[in-house]
């Protein structure tokens, strides 16, 4: 079986490998850009893209999206993330934090997957937004986001120390253990 990852990122692909390898799943990358809606959580926005992706692609897929959600900022800024990132970036998230003594956050990912209907998994970890940036690995807001447990950031973290515990970890462990159940 041949599933796409929709997804410009080639190192979300990799990772994405590791989990359906043992399935004799093949995961290849398919770079479509599909609108990505304004909506109040990643499931909505995930689900649509799958649904508008549906009509344009033949065969099983899935894509992913993701979001940092600040509990001081009530959450923001969540499924805006990557519009954040683009225009205020890891500098305007911190002057926001500036002076803010609750410094709890999460990182979440919503995989939908395509195969006639959407099914959606969801991964989280929790954690906190550091005083500064630290670290030159990974992407986004990893440079100030340090997991519960952890004294480093993500971007402290090599890729493999990253993915054992990242919500997108989490999101495609649970969707390869459905597609292993559901394969049979």
């Amino acid at each position: 079986m041949r599933i796409a990852f929709i997804t410009s990122n080639p190192g979300k692909v990799e990772e994405a490998k590791k989990y359906f390898e043992p399935l004799g799943v093949e995961v290849y990358q398919l770079h479509f850009p599909y609108p990505e809606i304004q909506a109040d959580t990643l499931e909505e926005v995930a689900e649509y893209g799958a649904k508008w992706l549906a009509k344009r692609i033949d065969g099983p897929f899935f894509l992913d999206d993701s979001g940092l959600f600040i509990n001081a900022l009530n959450g923001f800024p969540g499924v805006y993330s990557a519009y954040v990132y683009k225009t205020l970036g890891i500098d305007g998230i911190l002057k926001l934090m500036e002076g803010v003594e609750d410094r709890s956050a999460y990182f979440k990912s919503v995989v939908a997957y395509w195969d006639g209907e959407v099914h959606l998994f969801t991964g989280r970890v929790d954690g906190e937004i550091t005083r500064g940036k630290r670290g030159s690995k990974g992407f986004g807001f990893d440079p100030v986001f340090k997991p519960s447990g952890f004294e480093r950031t993500f971007a402290e973290m090599t890729t493999k120390e990253k993915n054992r515990i990242s919500h997108r970890g989490r999101a495609l462990k649970a969707f390869a253990e459905w597609l292993k159940e559901n394969l049979k």
